[in-house]
């Protein structure tokens, strides 16, 4: 049987990384994008020493249309569909991030990959998902997203507040919902939060683990047509809007 395939965007390290090799340890064809040539084949070269072969280097800026483009072309020469797509490229943009004084480019940043990158790395990608007979894509969010849990004193994040990161996942989340709805008919499309993991992202200060981070990512790029789409998930179930 010939194997899935799965992009992951920014997936040189951390949870992408981590989501490439689970992906790839159960069986299926990897596509490792990142935007740094020499940090994305020196991934795929770690990958590769542990026993993992079928994992290539795409190189892929999100930000960028052209490289994206030139990702598109690439891989479309190579296979005939794309079973998944995994949107995990993301920036926190710099700290702290006051509601009343963050600067505005720090908002135009985090935006231009948080929610713009996804949306491109979909507008352009989604054409050679459409033969896949079970096209996924997964959008890697943040529970920092969650108005709900932002508006609970009791959240054990409560008072992490970012007038940037925070609202660009929640704009992704809904993002998330209106493309669901657009391609309900074949496609299953998901939020999946990894949850507060200990990578370079957040200093190393989170208290999961990356293999437990990108559990819940590989979760829902593995899920099959009865799986769900349009809702916002992460290793304890879902999570609330």
């Amino acid at each position: 049987m010939k194997k899935q395939t799965v992009l992951i965007t920014g997936a040189n390290k951390g949870i992408g990384l981590e989501t490439a090799r689970q992906l790839a340890t159960a069986g299926y064809h990897i596509y490792l994008g990142a935007r740094d040539e020499e940090r994305g084949s020196k991934a795929v070269a770690e990958l590769h020493a542990e026993g993992l072969t079928d994992v290539e280097f795409i190189q892929l800026e999100v930000t960028s249309e052209e490289s994206a483009q030139t990702a598109y072309s690439e891989l479309a020469g190579r296979i005939d569909h794309l079973d998944v797509l995994i949107n995990n490229a993301g920036i926190p943009g710099s700290f702290p991030q006051p509601a009343l004084n963050t600067p505005d480019q720090i908002f135009r940043d985090v935006f231009e990959v948080n929610v713009i990158g996804v949306a491109r790395m979909v507008r352009i990608f989604v054409p050679l998902m459409q033969n896949a007979p079970n096209p996924r894509i997964v959008n890697v969010t943040s529970d920092l997203g969650s108005l709900t849990l932002h508006s609970d004193p009791t959240w054990r994040h409560y008072e992490v507040k970012t007038a940037a990161y925070g609202p660009s996942k929640s704009a992704l989340n809904n993002y998330t919902v209106a493309l669901a709805h657009e391609l309900k008919n074949k496609f299953k499309v998901n939020a999946v939060n990894p949850g507060y993991t200990k990578t370079d992202f957040n200093g190393n200060q989170g208290y999961k683990s990356v293999e437990d981070g990108a559990a819940p990512i590989v979760k829902f790029a593995m899920i099959d047509k009865d799986g769900p789409t349009g809702g916002y998930f992460s290793d304890y179930g879902v999570t609330p809007w």
